[in-house]
C-alpha cells in the first residue's frame, strides 16, 4: 500500500464517526438547524485562516521552488477559493465582515489549529502536508457521501455546501495533496510513517470534535 492508503485505513474508524455525526447527517437530510450551521460557518471561517497559515509554513519549510509554488497556490486557493462557499452563506445569513472578525475561536477550534501549527513548526514539509490532509480528505469524503443521497445536493440551503465539497475542483485539489504526500514519504522508515499516522489520526479526531463542537454550540 502507498503511505496515504495506510493513513486512510488508520483514520477510517474516526471518519466513519464523522459521516454518522448528527451535524453531518443533518446537512445531508436538510434537518440541521440554521443556528447550528451559522455557528459552524463562523468557527470554520476562523479555522480556515489558521489552516492557510499551516500551508504558508510549507513555503517556509520548502527548499524546492516548485514546492514553494505548490504551497503558495494552496494558500491562495483557501483564501480566495474555499472561502467563497463561506462568504456566499454569510451573505445569505446577513453576516457582515465585521461580525466575522469579532468571533472568538471556540476551545476545540483553537486546540485543533494550535496542534497543526505546532507539529508543522516542529517538523518539515511532510508534517505540514499530513496535518493538512486529514481536513481536506475527510471533507472530500463527506461531500461525496452526502452528494450520493437522493436530493441532498439540490437542497435549497445546504445543497451549495454539499456541491462545493463534492465538486471535481475540490477533489482535484485534495488529490494533489494525496499525490505529493505519497511522493515525499515514499520509502520512509516505519518510525517516520508512525509519526505521520499519529498526526493524521489526531487531526481526524479533531475533525470529529469540530462537528461535535458545532452541534453543541460550544464555546
Amino acid at each position: 500500500m502507498t503511505i496515504t492508503e495506510r493513513l486512510y485505513q488508520a483514520a477510517q474508524p474516526v471518519w466513519k464517526e464523522c459521516l454518522q455525526h448528527p451535524f453531518v447527517t443533518g446537512i445531508g437530510d436538510g434537518s440541521l438547524a440554521v443556528e447550528q450551521f451559522r455557528y459552524y460557518l463562523l468557527q470554520d471561517y476562523s479555522y480556515l485562516f489558521e489552516y492557510a497559515r499551516v500551508f504558508a509554513l510549507g513555503i517556509v519549510k520548502s527548499q524546492d521552488p516548485k514546492l514553494m509554488q505548490f504551497f503558495s497556490k494552496k494558500v491562495d486557493n483557501i483564501l480566495n477559493g474555499e472561502m467563497k462557499i463561506h462568504r456566499s452563506y454569510m451573505h445569505r445569513l446577513g453576516i457582515t465582515e465585521d461580525q466575522v472578525f469579532q468571533v472568538q475561536p471556540a476551545l476545540k477550534n483553537a486546540a485543533y489549529t494550535h496542534y497543526m501549527l505546532s507539529v508543522s513548526h516542529a517538523g518539515g514539509v511532510a508534517e505540514v502536508l499530513v496535518s493538512i490532509l486529514a481536513c481536506s480528505w475527510s471533507y472530500a469524503e463527506i461531500g461525496e457521501a452526502l452528494a450520493r443521497k437522493p436530493g441532498a445536493a439540490d437542497h435549497a440551503f445546504y445543497g451549495e455546501w454539499i456541491k462545493g465539497y463534492a465538486s471535481s475542483e475540490y477533489n482535484e485539489n485534495n488529490q494533489s495533496l494525496v499525490t505529493l504526500t505519497d511522493k515525499l514519504l515514499e520509502g520512509c522508515s516505519e518510525e517516520v510513517y508512525q509519526r505521520m499516522e499519529d498526526i493524521f489520526v489526531m487531526c481526524s479526531r479533531f475533525e470529529l470534535d469540530f462537528w461535535e463542537m458545532a452541534w453543541r454550540l460550544e464555546r
